[in-house]
């Protein structure tokens, strides 16, 4: 497995935060992708030291799709 540290890593994050955020708005249905996104959560539960950070990496995840803090 690949060991991501300081930029990497929170690209990793944001990018987790982004397609965490485009697959929960898909309508549920045989398509929306439920296992990656429940995988992607865990994942981010993991890589994340706490819910303020959670919070900081998914207002930024709303300002890049939407314009807005969300």
């Amino acid at each position: 497995m690949a060991l991501f540290e300081q930029r990497d890593l929170h690209l990793v994050k944001k990018g987790l935060c982004l397609s965490v955020l485009v697959m929960g708005e898909q309508p549920e249905g045989p398509f929306r992708p439920d296992s990656d996104l429940a995988d992607m959560k865990d994942l981010l539960d993991r890589l994340l030291r706490s819910d303020k950070e959670l919070g900081l990496y998914m207002r930024s995840a709303h300002l890049i799709l939407k314009g807005s803090p969300g």
